[in-house]
């Protein structure tokens, strides 16, 4: 009597990388978000009120533009993953402290609408959403997307905000000189490495940008191969200019390498490859 044959188990393909994990998703999401709230809580502190409109209302964008998707999509909600509430706190923080709160919600939105859902959702996008939002904002509102930066409340008193230019900016605009002169003396290097210069909300402090990125590499989350290419990268293309540690104080390069160039979607999956 011959044996029935066993049932076929049906074939599954999924994207890669194919990695078992005792982190989930929403997990990772939180912890990266936890890291981020050093830089965060600093920007606020340093730049008042105004930054904290802009955060609240690229999350609320983001959050709120998930939500929407999911309904249109009858989808299962996902905003408690914390991936929405990640990408609107990323486009937040490398906005500057000025831009209108209304604008920040509409990049929200962009970021997650056609940086993410549009694709499928978290894990088949392209590209960052939060860098997507940003390309947007910078099309779309380029006057205050580029002159929207504010002198830290450090620097002045009894008043609400001061516009001015980014060292990096000046340096465009005019020359070294002009940047080291807006720098100061060795008091200058020192606020640009605490984050009491004008910048972004959150690229300004690097001591708390690398704080938050410790936290994750201790909770093995990230990898440091990714954030070394980017700054070798740097490194290798300001070498010839002078301004090699200008640009690695006074830029959004911290932040890009520890919490952007380590997305696990859009980030390389092999070791050359980041």
């Amino acid at each position: 009597m011959s044996e029935a044959p066993a049932p076929r188990l049906p074939f599954v393909v999924t994207p890669g990388p194919h990695l078992r994990t005792s982190e989930s998703t929403a997990s990772i999401m939180w912890w990266v978000n936890a890291a981020l709230l050093p830089t965060t809580v600093w920007g606020v502190w340093v730049f008042g009120p105004p930054a904290l409109e802009v955060i609240a209302g690229s999350i609320a964008g983001a959050v709120g533009a998930e939500a929407l998707a999911n309904r249109l999509m009858k989808q299962r909600l996902t905003v408690k993953d914390g991936s929405a509430v990640c990408t609107g706190l990323l486009l937040a923080l490398t906005l500057p402290p000025l831009v209108p709160w209304w604008a920040a919600l509409i990049g929200g939105v962009f970021a997650i609408l056609f940086g993410k859902m549009i694709f499928g959702g978290l894990g088949y996008n392209l590209f960052n959403p939060a860098m997507i939002g940003r390309a947007f904002m910078m099309a779309s509102f380029p006057v205050a997307m580029t002159i929207g930066w504010s002198i830290p409340r450090a620097w002045y008193s009894r008043l609400e905000a001061i516009t001015t230019a980014t060292p990096l900016g000046v340096m465009r605009e005019h020359d070294l000189q002009a940047a080291l002169h807006l720098i100061g003396g060795p008091e200058g290097w020192f606020r640009l490495l605490i984050g009491l210069r004008p910048g972004s909300i959150g690229e300004v402090s690097v001591v708390l940008i690398l704080l938050g990125a410790l936290v994750l590499l201790a909770r093995g989350i990230i990898r440091l191969y990714a954030p070394l290419g980017v700054f070798f990268g740097l490194a290798l293309m300001t070498s010839f200019s002078g301004a090699a540690w200008l640009h690695l104080l006074s830029g959004g390069v911290w932040l890009a390498a520890f919490f952007m160039a380590t997305d696990y979607v859009t980030a390389p999956v092999t070791r050359p490859g980041q």
